[in-house]
């Protein structure tokens, strides 16, 4: 049936492709059809979508480009508005030359997301070049790729999360911060979009917003559950989910419609460590990015992960959310669970190994333990939050142990908590540092850190005045030592964003976290309190509390 469907929907587009605009469409049936109708069907001739106008001069037609570099090969993908059936699918990239603007490729539109990826192998990274995207006659987009910083002494990433649909507006404040500190790099760890049946408008909008950010800085997008139009996803090596908020595993949508988003989200990231794709026909994006002296690992925490309905006893009123403080944490953590897979365990091992004297980072979704206490209102505490990378500890233990052995810190999202934690694997302390940034917009659904005895636990961070720090066992029994947390009664509802400076010559890794309402030209601007931290790249605290 699957088939079927999307031979109709491809036959559909074919048929749209050669017909004028004013012509009449008839119905068809489309694997997605009543999901992102900016991507199928006849979008025009429907309702004005609520979160971003469509109706645009056609000059405008290009919305945004993303890129990255990596091993000299320049990925760039090329962010299209809808086009019209008579318009041409075709977009060019151009380069400047000496002032002189000329054409080095040209690709095809994807209907199923409006995106076309340009990759260009041997590309020289030791200057900056201008490039410019180009739609008929008129349209264009400008940007800057820079050249590689590996002759400096100090890397720095922006690294935001949770792009919430509760506030549409534009991001003025965080695009004006983020270039004032000017990153080499910026990270966004999932839920760009933030809509579950219209990623298409939701994914221009948020490019609107961050344009100006990525236009002349590489950039890494990798799309969350939020993204993908679910509340959660253990996406178990891409198996159907049939279970309401799919606890089951799996995916909900259709497999087009995921991989469309992560073809507009990831195409720009490089090459995959093994492209090999998951049931379905899903594709992976589990990668390598060297930049500026240093290597990240860009990691997939959701789409091997075991969902827990029908493995594990349930401790509450769904599946994912444990209320029962009196379980034994030993009973969900059974064999045969998966956290990030066997696939990308190995991509762990072979990463760490390699290059043993470039400073390491790993990019994740979201964090490996249960960070938070309370969920979404202060009367829902939850014991244990199996959507959380604490879960499964076997597979936690594993993950950790190789982002130890690499001597790799830790950067994610999606808690909307923004906490600094280093892990315990055997022992507190043993494991590696972890910053978890703070949703960018953080109205919608708090969280809080908030221990039941409201108490410090041993060995608390002297060094703020946050009253709930040091070593506790999360809801898993996972050893964690806490530093720093942003509670949303703080400013700006706990909304903001991470900058860390990594100093390749000390090795080590500042870590800032600004509220989203601060202006950081000014000298009197803020962080949150408990910021800033550095660590080294080691695991061994520096600046923050000394074990």
């Amino acid at each position: 049936m699957r088939k079927i469907l999307y031979l109709l929907t491809s036959s559909w587009l074919l048929f749209c492709c050669t017909k004028k605009v004013e012509e009449p469409i008839p119905p068809v049936i489309a694997p997605f059809a009543d999901i992102d109708t900016l991507a199928t069907n006849d979008w025009w001739n429907r309702k004005a979508n609520p979160i971003i106008d469509l109706k645009i001069a056609r000059d405008s037609v290009i919305a945004f480009g993303l890129y990255t570099v990596s091993n000299n090969t320049l990925k760039l993908s090329a962010q299209l508005y809808p086009l019209y059936p008579n318009e041409t699918r075709e977009v060019r990239l151009e380069l400047e030359e000496n002032g002189q603007w000329s054409a080095v490729q040209t690709q095809k539109v994807n209907d199923l997301g409006w995106s076309a990826l340009f990759r260009i192998a041997s590309w020289d990274a030791s200057k900056n070049r201008k490039y410019r995207l180009r739609h008929g006659d008129n349209a264009h987009f400008e940007g800057l790729i820079r050249k590689d910083p590996n002759d400096k002494d100090q890397i720095v990433l922006a690294a935001l999360s949770c792009n919430s649909n509760q506030d549409r507006g534009m991001r003025e404040q965080y695009v004006n911060n983020i270039n004032h500190q000017d990153p080499d790099l910026i990270f966004f760890a999932g839920d760009q979009s933030y809509d579950h049946s219209e990623h298409t408008a939701a994914w221009l909008k948020f490019g609107l917003q961050f344009r100006e950010t990525f236009r002349s800085r590489p950039c890494i997008t990798i799309p969350d559950d939020h993204d993908i139009g679910q509340g959660n996803l253990w996406g178990e090596n891409g198996k159907v989910s049939t279970s309401e908020g799919s606890p089951d595993g799996g995916y909900r949508y259709h497999p087009e419609y995921v991989k469309m988003v992560e073809r507009c989200q990831t195409a720009h990231l490089p090459d995959p460590y093994d492209p090999t794709p998951i049931e379905q026909g899903i594709g992976v994006y589990y990668t390598r990015l060297v930049l500026g002296g240093m290597d990240f690992a860009i990691l997939e925490d959701r789409k091997f992960k075991s969902g827990p309905e029908g493995k594990i006893p349930q401790q509450g009123p769904r599946p994912d959310h444990i209320r029962n403080p009196d379980y034994d944490p030993a009973s969900i953590d059974l064999p045969g669970l998966a956290l990030l897979g066997e696939r990308q365990l190995q991509f762990l091992e072979d990463w760490g190994s390699r290059d043993t004297e470039m400073p390491k980072v790993v990019l994740s979704q979201t964090g490996f333990c249960g960070g938070a206490h309370i969920h979404g209102t202060l009367d829902n505490r939850l014991h244990a939050d199996l959507d959380s990378n604490g879960w499964p500890q076997t597979g936690r233990k594993k993950a950790l142990a190789l982002i130890k052995k690499a001597n790799a810190i830790h950067i994610a999202g999606d808690q909307h908590l923004a906490t600094v934690i280093q892990h315990g694997i055997d022992d507190f302390g043993d494991g590696p540092w972890a910053f978890v940034v703070p949703a960018i917009v953080n109205d919608y659904y708090s969280r809080w850190w908030w221990p039941e005895n409201e108490k410090a636990g041993p060995h608390p961070n002297t060094k703020t005045a946050l009253p709930w720090t040091g070593d506790y066992l999360d809801g898993f029994n996972n050893k964690i030592s806490m530093y720093a947390y942003v509670n949303p009664e703080s400013p700006s509802k706990g909304g903001g964003y991470g900058l860390i400076r990594f100093d390749k010559k000390n090795k080590n890794a500042t870590f800032e976290c600004w509220p989203r309402d601060v202006d950081v030209s000014q000298k009197n601007s803020r962080q949150f309190e408990g910021w800033p931290i550095t660590v080294a790249m080691d695991g061994a605290a520096s600046g923050g509390q000394t074990r």
